[in-house]
């Protein structure tokens, strides 16, 4: 049974208890410790713009084993620091989590329209460690906020294989909710 198919409360009560391995997560900005804003743009009384919220997303962000986000990329949206916490991700940096009281977790992985991201073991940053085909690391650069660390064994993210094509199209998404086109 996929989790998305569960009742709310189930979902809660196996991210409590640790069950959850992989959390899928998206935002409107997120920052270089993969913080995720998906509450308002702007102060927080005075919005630019209101969003949707949580929706479970922090529940997920808290206690999933670990996460993936996956948004587009722009300089609006990875920016220095979210406009407000919606989901933690290393908070401030190397320990905050555990301060924090989040048991476990944090994002592993941020996946986006221009490359592939995971964070440092050591600084809990972003950096980039795949681009795209057609992206440049420069494209790249000009499309975040901060000063991008680049992995030094940076390449071009491998395209998916024909079975994992078929896994995705057949398997994962047949009505192509995600994916689209049925």
């Amino acid at each position: 049974t996929s989790i998305s198919a569960l009742p709310e409360t189930w979902l809660g009560l196996l991210l409590q208890r640790g069950h959850v391995d992989v959390g899928f997560l998206g935002a409107a900005q997120i920052d270089h410790h993969g913080n995720l804003n998906s509450s308002v743009i702007g102060e927080y009384y005075r919005a630019k713009v209101r969003l949707p919220g949580s929706g479970g997303g922090n529940d997920i962000g808290s206690l999933a084993q670990r996460t993936v986000v996956m948004m587009g990329q722009d300089r609006r949206k990875f920016v220095e620091q979210v406009d407000y916490i919606t989901t933690p991700g290393y908070l401030q940096g190397p320990g905050a989590r555990e301060a924090a009281g989040l048991p476990r977790g944090g994002p592993a992985a941020v996946i986006t329209n221009l490359g592939v991201y995971r964070f440092d073991d050591t600084t809990k940053t972003l950096y980039l460690q795949t681009y795209h085909p057609g992206v440049t690391v420069e494209q790249i650069k000009e499309n975040v906020q901060w000063d991008l660390a680049v992995s030094p064994t940076v390449s071009e993210t491998e395209p998916p294989t024909a079975d994992d094509l078929r896994l995705l199209r057949e398997e994962l998404d047949p009505d192509g909710v995600f994916l689209g086109g049925g």
